[in-house]
């Protein structure tokens, strides 16, 4: 019952943190790899899909996000979400590898979204920037690299 929990808790921080809530889940894997108790492809498949359908919720969020733009209480501005667009327009669906990065990468997700990419492509891409991320901090943490 405890693996499940740990597996799930560690799942639904790296989904929210994807989203544009802020969360941390990066120091909640550490943890559970320096306790040796969890398989490292358990917790690596878990912290990637998590902030991959975490990162779809920010697709979702783009494709109906435009109307609401200039409200007040909207949680970007028009001008970083100019910015993301300008970004994503100009690097085009590549730039979702970078969808990992903490500043700007939440904001290419609902740029992506807003821009129309294919979802399958979305969640191809998403997944590799993601995943690399995590398989470095394993790696840093296992003291590999």
């Amino acid at each position: 019952m405890f693996d499940f929990a740990a597996y799930a808790g560690l799942f639904s921080a790296a989904f929210v943190a994807a989203t544009i809530f802020p969360m941390q889940s990066e120091a909640i894997l550490v943890g559970l790899i320096l306790s040796d108790r969890y398989s490292l492809a358990g917790l690596f498949l878990a912290a990637s899909v998590g902030n991959t359908l975490g990162a779809a919720v920010n697709w979702f969020i783009g494709r109906g996000v435009e109307q609401f733009r200039d409200r007040r209480w909207f949680p970007v501005t028009p001008e970083k979400l100019d910015r993301a667009q300008a970004w994503y327009r100009k690097y085009g669906k590549w730039s979702l590898l970078l969808s990992w990065l903490p500043i700007g990468g939440d904001a290419i997700t609902v740029a992506a979204g807003i821009l129309k990419e294919p979802l399958p492509i979305f969640l191809i891409l998403v997944y590799i920037g993601k995943s690399i991320r995590y398989l470095v901090l394993t790696a840093a943490t296992l003291s590999l690299i």
